[in-house]
């Protein structure tokens, strides 16, 4: 493509987004929401995820048992979704059981409908 065909289609855009008066401008939402799916941003959180949202509170040995990882690296991917807020965790005993914290999640199903 030349540069005059480039431009000719560009011009066809009628766009000055040097005018935008959207308030819906949130630096903190974009933060919070950037964050969220960082920690999402891994397919074994998502099926960790998954686990936790089919039933009530799961032990760590039966999470590390369902993805096809090292314990230890369950374990970091555990952290980052704790870190995030999308799960919670005690202790059990000898046990260190999750789940998730729905509401978590629905703040972010909610920042993502205003799109």
């Amino acid at each position: 493509m030349t540069k005059s065909a480039t431009a000719s289609c560009c011009t066809q855009i009628s766009c000055d987004c040097s005018e935008s008066t959207d308030s819906s401008f949130n630096p903190a939402e974009d933060k919070e929401i950037a964050a969220l799916c960082k920690a999402l941003g891994h397919p074994a959180r998502v099926a960790i995820l998954r686990r936790l949202l089919s039933s009530d509170k799961c032990v760590f040995g039966t999470l590390a048992d369902l993805v096809p990882l090292a314990p230890s690296t369950v374990a970091q991917h555990l952290a980052q979704l704790r870190a995030a807020g999308l799960i919670r965790q005690w202790d059990d005993g000898a046990n260190s059981c999750y789940c998730v914290e729905t509401s978590r999640l629905s703040a972010l199903r909610e920042m993502l409908e205003k799109f």
